[in-house]
């Protein structure tokens, strides 16, 4: 059993993390009123003072369009929040597990994208995230590091809630089919991240629903109306089309090989998760 420190712990991730940990372990749970995690002081006593055995990172920024222009927020929680919890780790021996996202990358590649390949954001909200991860790299040697991709889960906001709420509104919902990604349940998440902390292989990880070559965001929102039994009709639009303030990457898919590998760990193919999904809302 580990002393398990989650800050964020009202995030989406977070909710169906939670109750999954505590069948295992002891959990001390905050949330972002109980420890901000731009306080570096607040951190450092409260780690100290509880010294756990790992401490996982739900807290996070992640208004990709709003940090365009609100970057100091980001930064102030994806880098310098994160920096404070990777010194108190350090200072007082715990492991940190921290996530990140698809969207440190560029989208240029044609291939899904190996946990060991290069960042290059094209967003503000991707060079906060990707400041996070160097910030974790730099000071910790026990670590671990999971890149994931489009969340949607029970516990908050997401893609699928939207496309299901406009389905109510409209017949025809336009959704754009250039930008290629991997969706990710939050229990997929979860239970995959069971199973690499008890793992002790410290490092840099990929971890979303499988989907293969990675599927656009209209292929996604099709699958939603289906199950859902609508008969919205789902057009295909473009990222030019469809302009939004931050870039998106054309192409974020993550390769989850070494995950499984590691781990034992094999995520849910994408159909699978939503259908899951989809039964308990």
């Amino acid at each position: 059993m580990m002393k398990i420190i989650v800050a964020g712990s009202k995030g989406m991730l977070a909710q169906d993390l939670i109750p999954l940990l505590k069948k295992e372990h002891e959990i001390l749970s905050f949330d972002q009123d109980e420890i901000d995690v731009t306080d570096q002081e607040r951190v450092l006593d409260l780690i100290g003072s509880t010294k756990p055995d790992l401490v996982i990172n739900c807290a996070a920024y992640n208004q990709v369009d709003r940090a365009e222009t609100d970057w100091n927020a980001a930064f102030d929680v994806n880098a310098d929040g994160v920096q404070h919890l990777a010194l108190a780790c350090e200072e007082f021996g715990s492991v940190l597990c921290h996530f990140s996202t698809d969207y440190v990358f560029d989208g240029k590649s044609t291939h899904p994208y190996q946990p060991h390949d290069q960042p290059n954001p094209i967003s503000l909200y991707g060079e906060s995230k990707w400041a996070g991860e160097v910030v974790v790299q730099s000071i910790l040697k026990r670590y671990y590091l999971i890149r994931t991709s489009s969340l949607y889960g029970k516990h908050g906001p997401n893609f699928v809630y939207t496309v299901l709420r406009l389905a109510q509104e409209k017949d025809v919902i336009r959704v754009v089919g250039d930008q290629v990604m991997s969706p990710t349940w939050t229990m997929n998440l979860a239970q995959g991240v069971m199973q690499l902390i008890h793992s002790d292989n410290f490092g840099v990880y990929h971890l979303t629903d499988r989907t293969g070559g990675g599927i656009s965001w209209f292929e996604f929102a099709k699958e939603i109306v289906k199950l859902k039994g609508l008969n919205t009709r789902i057009e295909p639009t473009t990222s030019e089309e469809f302009k939004r303030p931050a870039k998106r990457p054309a192409y974020s898919v993550l390769d989850t090989t070494l995950f499984t590998e590691t781990s034992g760990y094999e995520p849910m193919p994408w159909q699978e998760s939503l259908k899951q999904f989809m039964d308990t809302i």
